[in-house]
């Protein structure tokens, strides 16, 4: 189940990518620069939870950076990002995605988390704002993606829509 919803997260931030291409850098540019801090919080974090999972210190003091990257740098430091969990998601034992890791968030307190825990946050967590860039593509009248679970899997595994 945890590989398929890592599964899913990269497909969703994939299509998230692509639409935010419709956004004009010249006459929506506040609107898209919302929707890149979002999106550059989002890979912060995951960053942050990269180096938690191997118990390694990391460079970042905050879930954003002071500079906005460009969206296709975002793009392309998000896609490697969702290749290294699907990586290390995939050598896990059950024994390890249960394991119990102590880390420090970035505001100085102390957190204890499953390795499987932290899994899951990631996911949430991203699903969580990318429903925010989906509004910000709304009140601009742009459909933001459909990026359901049920639609990824459905997409992904065609044959689940046939009768049974």
């Amino acid at each position: 189940m945890l590989t398929s919803l890592l599964q899913y997260k990269a497909w969703a931030n994939q299509e998230l990518f692509a639409e935010l291409l419709r956004i004009d850098p010249l006459t929506q540019h506040s609107e898209l620069h919302a929707a890149l801090r979002i999106l550059n919080h989002i890979h912060v974090v995951e960053r942050i939870f990269v180096a938690n999972l191997q118990g390694i210190q990391h460079d970042y003091s905050a879930t954003n950076t002071p500079e906005t990257p460009t969206l296709a740098a975002l793009q392309q430091a998000v896609q490697a990002t969702d290749s290294w969990y699907l990586d290390y998601a995939a050598g896990l034992s059950a024994e390890q995605l249960s394991e119990r890791l102590h880390f420090n968030f970035v505001d100085g307190d102390h957190g204890c988390m499953s390795r499987e825990e932290m899994l899951a946050h990631i996911v949430t967590h991203g699903g969580y704002h990318r429903g925010a860039v989906g509004r910000i593509m709304a009140q601009l009248q742009l459909a933001p993606p459909r990026d359901i679970y049920t639609r990824f899997l459905h997409q992904d595994q065609p044959q689940r829509r046939e009768a049974s």
